[in-house]
C-alpha cells in the first residue's frame, strides 16, 4: 500500500482516487447507519437492495460539487462536503434517538428551543459515536500526512458531466426499484420512515427541502375561494351535540391539565404490586369524571405544541414542523377567542421560557389574554427539572396567579416534570423504579408518580377554594412517553411482544373530563386530541357547526371514530392500520380480505382530512372566512412582558 501511494502513478496520486475513495467512505458508512441506527422496517430482498444503493447516488452528486472548485480548493471543499453530510447523518442520528423521527426542514427553524434541550441532548450520546466522523478524519490524514499527492489539473468538463450523469442514473433507478415495491411513493404522503428507506437519508433531505418550500409558498398562492371546499367539508361531518350534554357545564370556569408524556397503559398499572397513578385512577371512578380509555395523540414533529395546538383549534398539527413556530402569525378561530367573546378571561401557566415552541407569539394569534411563563415564577435549581419548574412547586406558585383572574377563566397548566429522559431527585421519588436496565423506561415511573401526586396537591386545593364545584377539568395526556426505540423494555413492563399493533395501541394517552352535576363513567368511544375543542364548547353550550374544525364532540351521537394519525395511519374500534398494513383492531391479527376495500376507504378518508387541515394551516385560509358572531383577533392587543404588565398597573 505505502508503495501504491509512492508510485506516481497510483490512483491516489490523481483527484479522481482521492474523490472515489471519500464516496466509498461515505456511501458505506451512510449504508451502516441506515441499517443499525434507525428502525425502517426492511421486510424483503428489494428494499435490502435499495438500502444497500441509495447513498451512492446522492455521495456521487453531492461529493461531486468538489469538480466545481480548482486546484486545491477542491480536495478541501470536497472534506468540508463530507464533513457537512456526516454531521447531517449524525444530526439524524440523534434526533431519531430522542423522537424516533427525521429533522425537517421546518424543525430547523426552532432554534429557540434548542438551549432547553440540551440536557437531554447528552443522554442521547453514546461512545461510538465518534465513528461517525472516522471517514472525515481519514480523509484529513491522507492529506495532512502527504499520502495523497495534490493533483493541480482540473479534470475535464466532459468527464465531471459523465460523472454527474452516472449519479443522477442510479438516483433515478433507484426512484424507478422504489416505486416497484411501494408505488407513488412521492406522491402519496407516506411518512419520513418510508422516504428514507427507500431512497436514503441525503434523498430524504432534498425530498424535506422541497415539500417544506412548497408548504410555505401555499400561504402566498391561497385564495379565498379555497376556503369554501374546506367549509364544505367541515360543515358536512359535523357532529350535532347530544341533547343530554349540550350545555352541562354552561358558564363554569375551564381548567385543562396538560399531562406531559403521560400515556394510558399506566392507568390502573402496577409495578410490584403498587399503583404507579393512584390518583389518577381514583379519577376514574369519580361519579362526575368522564374517563376515556381509547383516546389517542395524535401528534408529529411539534409533540407538545401539536398537542396544543388541536386542543385549541381542532386542526390537525403540521407533517413537518411545528405549526407553533412556522404558523404563529397565523389567522386562527382558538377556543381563548372563541369564549373570550363570551366573557371568559383566558391564561396559560408554564413554568419554562415563553419562547420556548414559539409560545408568547402564537398565543397572542390564537387569543389568549395572559401567559405566565418562568418570569412569573420563582425557581431554584432544586426545584428545576429538564424544561422548567417541577410540578408541585409549579402548581403552588400557580394558584396566587390563578386567583388573580376574573371568573369565568379558561386556563391551561402545562406539566413538564414528566419529561424524558425521565430524571428525579432521591427525595422526590415515592415509589422504586422499573428494573428493565433501560433507563428511561425504568425513571419513567418515578416521574409519572411525581406528576401524579402533584395533580392530588392542586386538586384539594380546588376543593378547598369551591373552584372545584365551578369548573370543568380535563385532564389530557399530549404524547407517548416511551418511543419505539424502547420496545424491548416495554415488552418486560408489559409482559407481552411489541408489534406494530401493539405500538398503535400504546398511542393511547388518558383524557379525563370532569363537569359538576354530569354523571361519568368510563366511556369507550375512540377518539383524538383534535376532537377536545368541539366537546369543549358543547359542553359550555357553544354549537360548533360555523367553525372550521376536523374533529367531532366525543359525546355526540355522531361522532366520527376514525381516528387519524398525523403520518396517515389511524385506528378505529374495528380497523387498525400501521404502515401500510391492516390490523383487526379487537384480535390484532392481520386483517382478513373481505375488509380490505373497508380499510383501504378509511385509509382515503384520513387521507383527505389531513389534506385539508393542511391546506387550511399551511394557506392561512380562515384569514378568509370570519364565523357569525365571531372577531378576528387582533395580535397587537396582546402583551405578555411583565415588566410591561407592571409599569401598565403602576399608572
Amino acid at each position: 500500500m505505502n508503495k501504491l501511494f509512492q508510485n506516481g502513478q497510483g490512483i491516489f496520486h490523481k483527484y479522481i482516487g482521492f474523490f472515489l475513495l471519500a464516496v466509498f467512505f461515505l456511501w458505506i458508512k451512510t449504508y451502516i447507519v441506515q441499517l443499525t441506527q434507525f428502525d425502517l422496517g426492511i421486510e424483503n430482498s428489494l428494499q435490502k437492495i435499495l438500502l444497500f444503493i441509495n447513498p451512492l447516488g446522492s455521495a456521487l452528486l453531492f461529493l461531486g460539487i468538489s469538480f466545481f472548485f480548482k486546484g486545491r480548493k477542491k480536495y478541501i471543499s470536497l472534506v468540508v462536503i463530507d464533513f457537512l453530510l456526516s454531521f447531517l447523518l449524525y444530526a439524524n442520528i440523534l434526533f431519531y434517538r430522542f423522537f424516533n423521527d427525521f429533522i425537517t426542514l421546518p424543525t430547523l427553524t426552532q432554534t429557540q428551543n434548542f438551549g432547553d434541550v440540551s440536557g437531554s441532548v447528552v443522554t442521547l450520546l453514546k461512545p461510538y459515536d465518534f465513528l461517525f466522523f472516522i471517514d472525515t478524519l481519514l480523509l484529513i490524514a491522507l492529506l495532512a500526512f502527504r499520502f495523497v499527492k495534490i493533483e493541480v489539473k482540473d479534470m475535464h468538463r466532459g468527464k465531471v458531466a459523465v460523472l454527474f450523469s452516472l449519479s443522477l442514473a442510479i438516483s433515478c433507478a433507484n426512484l424507478s426499484l422504489a416505486e416497484v415495491d411501494r408505488p407513488q411513493l412521492l406522491t402519496r404522503g407516506f411518512d419520513r420512515n418510508y422516504i428514507v428507506k427507500y431512497l436514503g437519508m441525503y434523498n430524504y433531505t432534498i425530498y424535506d427541502a422541497v415539500k417544506s418550500t412548497h408548504a410555505s409558498a401555499q400561504r402566498v398562492m391561497a385564495k379565498s375561494d379555497d376556503i369554501t371546499e374546506v367549509i364544505n367539508y367541515t360543515k358536512s361531518n359535523y357532529a350535532e351535540p347530544n341533547p343530554a350534554y349540550f350545555g352541562a357545564g354552561k358558564g363554569m370556569n375551564v381548567i385543562y391539565l396538560h399531562l406531559e408524556s403521560m400515556q394510558n397503559f399506566l392507568i390502573n398499572y402496577k409495578l410490584n404490586g403498587e399503583e404507579v397513578t393512584p390518583f389518577l385512577n381514583s379519577l376514574t371512578h369519580d361519579e362526575n369524571t368522564t374517563y376515556f380509555d381509547n383516546f389517542f395523540h395524535q401528534t408529529a414533529q411539534g409533540k407538545t405544541s401539536d398537542a396544543e395546538f388541536m386542543l385549541e383549534n381542532s386542526l390537525f398539527g403540521l407533517p413537518q414542523g411545528s405549526a407553533y413556530t412556522t404558523k404563529g402569525l397565523n389567522t386562527y378561530q382558538a377556543a381563548p377567542a372563541i369564549l373570550g367573546q363570551q366573557g371568559y378571561t383566558s391564561a396559560v401557566f408554564h413554568g419554562n421560557s415563553g419562547s420556548f415552541w414559539n409560545r408568547n407569539e402564537i398565543y397572542k394569534s390564537f387569543g389568549f389574554n395572559k401567559f405566565f411563563d418562568s418570569n412569573y415564577y420563582q425557581i431554584n435549581t432544586m426545584e428545576q427539572a429538564e424544561y422548567g419548574l417541577m410540578d408541585k412547586p409549579f402548581f403552588e406558585q400557580s394558584i396566587p396567579l390563578l386567583e388573580s383572574l376574573p371568573q369565568p377563566f379558561y386556563t391551561k397548566f402545562i406539566t413538564v416534570s414528566n419529561h424524558y429522559p425521565y430524571p428525579i431527585n432521591e427525595e422526590d421519588a415515592t415509589i422504586a423504579p422499573a428494573a428493565t436496565g433501560d433507563k428511561s423506561v425504568d425513571g419513567y415511573f418515578q416521574t409519572a408518580r411525581y406528576a401524579d401526586e402533584a395533580m392530588k396537591q392542586f386538586f384539594d386545593y380546588l376543593k378547598e377554594s369551591g373552584l372545584y364545584d365551578h369548573s370543568i377539568i380535563i385532564l389530557y395526556g399530549d404524547h407517548y412517553g416511551i418511543s419505539e426505540n424502547h420496545n424491548k423494555a416495554m415488552a418486560q413492563v408489559l409482559g407481552k411482544k411489541i408489534t406494530p399493533f401493539e405500538n398503535a395501541g400504546l398511542q393511547r394517552v388518558p383524557l379525563f373530563i370532569r363537569v359538576p352535576g354530569m354523571e361519568g363513567g368510563v366511556n369507550h368511544e375512540y377518539g383524538g386530541q383534535v376532537d377536545l375543542l368541539p366537546t369543549l364548547l358543547h359542553l359550555l353550550g357553544t354549537d360548533t357547526k360555523d367553525y372550521v374544525q376536523f374533529g367531532t364532540d366525543l359525546l355526540s351521537e355522531q361522532h366520527d371514530d376514525l381516528v387519524a394519525f398525523r403520518n396517515g395511519d389511524y385506528v378505529s374500534p374495528t380497523i387498525t392500520a400501521v404502515n401500510g398494513k391492516f390490523y383487526d383492531s379487537t384480535t390484532g391479527m392481520k386483517l382478513e380480505e373481505n375488509k380490505m376495500e373497508e380499510a383501504k376507504k378509511y385509509k382515503e378518508i384520513v387521507q383527505q382530512k389531513l389534506t385539508f387541515s393542511d391546506k387550511v394551516v399551511n394557506g392561512d385560509l380562515l384569514r378568509f372566512y370570519t364565523p357569525d358572531n365571531f372577531i378576528p383577533i387582533d395580535r397587537s392587543k396582546y402583551n405578555y412582558n411583565k415588566e410591561s404588565e407592571s409599569v401598565s398597573k403602576s399608572k
